[in-house]
């Protein structure tokens, strides 16, 4: 059993074109999500997943592995999938030239250069651990109503075996007979980071978008559709994603002040 940690990596950004190489205190930003993976204990390999030579280029500039995919693949689960690939295909102890049914790969998004290496462990050994489980992702405390009304944070809702039931942009669970107690420990909201077991990772890939998925505009949802046994691990860690220069800014700052 292997446990891969892939980071998909887009050059193209809407908000932030070319951010995964937007200078971060003296090293792109995509290079900082590296090393922190990197720290993980659980993972054997690190790899950054990316359709742009310049990205791939950066990566290996500072040491760590880059494998390029093609830029028109749907997702960013499909880029992890075809990026485990790729790289078994290179390795010598993979004669198969695939990723094992039973080996993990952890998707670790690119634009969080704090992430903690230690919730990317306690994803990967929550399926070590369990073999009914399929998939593993993480939620943290909703703090504000405003977070719990808003569609671009998603909620989840979990049943008493800590695995999903729901994801919705929508405010789940409803609070009927007046406000959300956001105290209680029952409203949570979806960080998107994800460990998935290899065999249910290639049914994943294989099956096409669901009607709940396209509606939601939540892969996860698919693998739910498809009867899959998602575990939550809850963070109180927030997660600092940069999807604009003024994020970047603010990750700059924080970084300053751990610094000194």
């Amino acid at each position: 059993m292997k446990t891969y940690g892939i980071i998909p990596s887009r050059f193209g950004s809407s908000r932030f074109p070319g951010k995964p190489l937007a200078m971060l205190a003296g090293k792109p930003l995509v290079v900082w999500v590296a090393q922190a993976a990197a720290r993980a204990k659980a993972l054997d390999h690190v790899i950054v997943a990316t359709d742009d030579r310049r990205i791939a280029d950066a990566v290996e500039g500072f040491g760590h592995a880059a494998v390029m995919t093609p830029s028109s693949l749907p997702s960013g689960t499909d880029r992890i999938a075809c990026a485990a690939r790729e790289f078994c295909a290179a390795q010598a102890d993979s004669p198969s030239g695939d990723f094992g049914d039973d080996d993990i790969l952890v998707n670790i998004q690119g634009d969080e250069p704090l992430i903690d290496p230690q919730l990317i462990d306690a994803l990967a050994m929550r399926l070590k651990l369990d073999r009914s489980v399929d998939m593993a992702t993480a939620v943290t405390p909703l703090r504000s109503s405003g977070d719990f009304a808003a569609k671009s944070v998603v909620k989840v809702v979990t049943g008493r075996d800590g695995c999903a039931l729901y994801f919705s942009r929508a405010p789940i669970p409803c609070p009927r007979d007046g406000d959300a107690d956001l105290s209680s420990g029952l409203y949570v909201r979806h960080l998107g980071i994800y460990a998935y077991r290899g065999a249910f990772l290639k049914r994943y890939v294989a099956e096409p978008p669901c009607e709940l998925e396209q509606t939601e505009k939540l892969e996860q949802l698919r693998a739910l559709w498809m009867g899959a046994k998602i575990a939550i691990v809850r963070t109180e860690d927030e997660g600092i994603g940069v999807d604009t220069p003024e994020d970047l800014e603010r990750v700059a700052g924080i970084l300053a002040a751990v610094r000194t």
